[in-house]
């Protein structure tokens, strides 16, 4: 009988250890994933002092084209300066203009 009870005891530990490690994993897996938000950011340096970075233009001011940044990473941001090319090698992403022209008729 002491032999079943040490069984028991084991089986104890070991799913008190494996039900701690799920808790634990789960834990770090959430704060992981929100550290990992915070590190991803879209908007690297463009206008950071604003709670919300907006533009907005007239249709009659676009011309026969327009093409806007998507990337943030135009220096002439919120034209697009190519940038997308730089940033879709270095980080794997398919990213590209907004690009707005009249209608050809």
């Amino acid at each position: 009988m002491g032999g079943y009870s040490n069984v028991k005891e084991w089986v104890a530990a070991i799913s008190l250890t494996i039900g701690a490690a799920a808790v634990g994993y789960l834990a770090y897996r959430s704060l992981y994933s929100r550290d990992k938000c915070r590190k991803s950011l879209v908007n690297l340096d463009i206008q950071k002092d604003t709670p919300k970075v907006v533009h907005a233009f007239d249709v009659e001011d676009l011309g026969d084209k327009a093409v806007y940044c998507r990337c943030w990473r135009s220096k002439q941001f919120p034209m697009c300066d190519g940038s997308h090319t730089k940033h879709n090698e270095e980080t794997g992403d398919n990213v590209g203009p907004l690009i707005i022209k009249k209608r050809e008729v």
